[in-house]
């Protein structure tokens, strides 16, 4: 299992080194560090003027110390994360797609079509609700356990809860 750099928002500018109040609007971010994701969040001021190199990012508020999880990323941006990721051949980037895929699949973006075995490998056609498209996953056939697993970290980097 990979070691992913996940924590919540701390509450400071990467960039920077500014503190994010509390109900500040900024910019949270994935950053690929040695094969890795790693989460890195920065002011909207910083983020407007430099433009840091990421692989994906999203609008975000952040939270007060002691308010509970409730930051929402839009569908559009899961959607984005999965595109994203579909080049990739890193086992964990793939597992990662895999479970990002199960979650949209819940969430009714994609929807499952068809399978098929191609070097040893089982590869999922998905349709992408409301556009004429489809993508191919690949199924790394992972236990219920590394889907949780996987789930959670996914959850934390994104600092939401995918359940429903």
């Amino acid at each position: 299992m990979a070691d992913w750099e996940i924590h919540r928002p701390l509450g400071t500018c990467t960039g920077s080194g500014r503190a994010i109040g509390p109900n500040e609007e900024f910019i949270a971010t994935l950053v690929e560090s040695g094969g890795k994701f790693e989460r890195k969040d920065y002011s909207s001021e910083y983020w407007t003027a430099n433009k840091p190199a990421v692989f994906c990012y999203w609008k975000s508020v952040m939270p007060k110390p002691d308010q509970k999880k409730k930051i929402f990323i839009d569908n559009d941006m899961l959607l984005a994360f999965f595109e994203r990721l579909a080049s990739e051949t890193d086992e964990e980037k793939v597992n990662f797609r895999f479970v990002l895929t199960l979650i949209l699949m819940r969430k009714r973006i994609l929807k499952y079509d068809s399978s098929k075995t191609e070097d040893g490998k089982e590869i999922w056609t998905v349709k992408i609700a409301g556009r004429d498209e489809t993508a191919q996953v690949i199924n790394p056939k992972l236990t219920e356990d590394k889907i949780e697993q996987l789930s959670e970290q996914l959850g934390q980097i994104l600092q939401v809860e995918f359940n429903g």
